[in-house]
């Protein structure tokens, strides 16, 4: 890699607590009305977006897994504003390595985030029995098979490629067709990692997805962030 493409990535330590919107996601996976009221929805890996809180609101059936859901609504609200403060610090930095049309700006990305950040707290505090944001942590979740028609996972399975080897995501889609039923679908975004490289093992992920007589393709998206990250991966079982 080229001291310039170093200078580019941005550089992550662990898995980031993930803030979006429910807009964004409708943008990120080419969501229908038709195609989210089937429900029930599943969202793993949602850290502290506010997709499912949005979507209950909206009237549609969605639950939200995450291994962070075993905190306290402050403890994730306090991470969860230092995580935009120094994800925003980063970006500003890197602005020319992202795609700003989408958002307009690095200040209307953060509020953004912060907007998400809020709006997931609500519900989270509210939900004192964990029925809609339940803890686990993939490639094992807490639910039983079948269970969902449409399973939906942003910004965590291939952009942590270099944290998270090949037979971990072999496990985790496994896992994530699992808990779909027949005839719904798992959709994942994006398909590159944080360099903006494709998924080196992707092409072999899907093979075996389709040897297991699932379908398997990836399906281009209009949401532009990530430099590269053209495309959503969808199974449908």
């Amino acid at each position: 890699m080229s001291k310039k493409l170093h200078e580019d990535v941005y550089e992550q330590v662990g898995v980031a607590m993930t803030c979006r919107s429910y807009q964004e996601y409708v943008d990120m996976f080419s969501l229908t009305t038709e195609l989210m009221e089937k429900g029930p929805i599943l969202d793993v890996g949602a850290g502290a977006s506010s997709f499912t809180a949005e979507a209950n609101q909206k009237g549609l059936t969605a639950i939200a897994v995450d291994p962070l859901y075993d905190m306290e609504p402050h403890a994730i609200y306090i991470k969860g504003k230092q995580e935009i403060a120094e994800s925003t610090e980063k970006l500003a930095r890197l602005a020319s390595a992202f795609h700003w049309d989408y958002y307009g700006s690095l200040d209307r990305h953060q509020k953004n985030r912060e907007d998400s950040l809020e709006r997931f707290i609500r519900a989270y505090a509210a939900d004192e029995a964990k029925k809609t944001f339940i803890p686990g942590l993939l490639p094992h979740l807490p639910f039983e098979d079948d269970q969902f028609s449409l399973v939906v996972g942003s910004h965590f399975l291939f952009l942590y490629h270099q944290q998270f080897d090949e037979q971990f995501h072999l496990n985790a889609l496994t896992e994530l067709v699992r808990v779909c039923r027949p005839g719904g679908q798992v959709r994942l975004y994006p398909t590159v990692g944080l360099n903006r490289q494709p998924y080196k093992n992707l092409a072999k992920l899907m093979s075996t997805m389709e040897e297991r007589g699932y379908k398997a393709i990836l399906e281009p998206t209009l949401f532009r962030f990530l430099d590269g990250a053209t495309h959503y991966l969808r199974i449908s079982k």
